[in-house]
């Protein structure tokens, strides 16, 4: 399967003094992306600009690297499927958004912006960087995150960014990394077709699965649309007795509003698959991405998906 890494551009902003130190930095990507791959998966390499172009040390281009590199580093990178910008053939204008400064949400890593950090965290995907400055040299980092809610109150995060500059650190991550193996899925026709492998606690209202094949390989809301469903698939697995509680999961659940619900309710009411008709008012908020997850706790090992897009309107908000 593939797995995109997203190169950390800040890494790059120190070059090498020198030529010797530069490849040793480029000795040390290729390891830790060749550990990447060997743990089974086709690496793409995303960056903010062409990779090809980077400058490594004074006067000195990868350009001139590939002049000096051993015949293995040099054919591994030249092959080495590298993307740029970051939301190369993904169609998704929430990426570009990020990339151009013109979205909603921010990232910064010790008050730096920091594009790649925050595009790694969104797509749930490993960081990597160039060992240029020890604060690289970890297999996690933690980054600010802002990012404007329904009600235009900035909200601030510290979140946690998978990270590697070495190989040791991919090896920190091979449980990620071969989870995703047994877990990933390309798109949201696989989701939909997997549903009972992968989520075996949770039904689905037929009118679910168009909405799930409308997402593309690639797009933003894939991984976030996943890993909330998995969220709530582990919550819903471990509801034994009482009323159904999301306290302790990564999950940012809400209800709507009675004024919503008497313009919009029936915008909220759908077919379930034992063909009643149930409101779905609780919802997940899926972070850095205007969509929600609606469900229906029906018993405990139980819940019902009932609309997976856009944000439903509201009295607030038509969308």
């Amino acid at each position: 399967m593939d797995f995109d890494l997203i190169l950390n551009e800040l890494s790059l902003r120190n070059p090498a003094s020198n030529e010797q130190i530069a490849q040793q930095r480029m000795s040390e990507l290729i390891k830790m992306i060749k550990a990447v791959k060997a743990q089974g998966v086709k690496v793409n390499l995303r960056t903010k600009e062409n990779f090809h172009t980077i400058i490594l040390a004074p006067d000195y281009p990868l350009g001139r690297w590939f002049n000096d590199a051993d015949q293995v580093e040099r054919v591994f990178i030249k092959t080495l499927a590298t993307k740029a910008p970051f939301s190369s053939d993904t169609g998704n204008s929430e990426i570009q958004d990020i990339e151009n400064n013109s979205s909603l949400s921010e990232f910064r890593h010790q008050g730096e912006m920091a594009l790649g950090l925050g595009i790694a965290y969104v797509l749930d995907t490993i960081a990597v960087s160039l060992l240029s400055e020890e604060c690289w040299d970890c297999s996690r980092i933690e980054i600010e995150a802002r990012r404007l809610d329904e009600d235009e109150q900035i909200i601030h995060e510290i979140v946690e960014i998978i990270h590697a500059s070495r190989s040791n650190h991919v090896q920190e991550h091979a449980y990620k990394i071969q989870n995703r193996i047994r877990t990933g899925v390309i798109d949201g026709e696989d989701v939909w077709n997997r549903r009972e492998e992968l989520f075996p606690n949770l039904e689905f209202c037929n009118i679910v699965s168009k909405q799930l094949y409308n997402i593309r390989a690639g797009q933003l809301e894939l991984q976030p649309v996943v890993k909330t469903l998995f969220e709530l698939q582990n919550c819903c697995k471990n509801w034994n007795t009482g009323a159904f509680n999301v306290e302790g999961y990564a999950l940012d659940e809400s209800g709507e509003s009675e004024p919503t619900l008497n313009k919009y309710g029936k915008e909220r009411t759908f077919s379930c698959p034992d063909g009643k008709a149930r409101l779905f008012e609780r919802h997940v908020k899926l972070r850095f991405c205007n969509w929600r997850i609606h469900f229906f706790a029906v018993k405990p090992g139980k819940v019902i998906i009932g609309y997976v897009g856009r944000h439903l309107p509201t009295v607030k908000y038509k969308t």
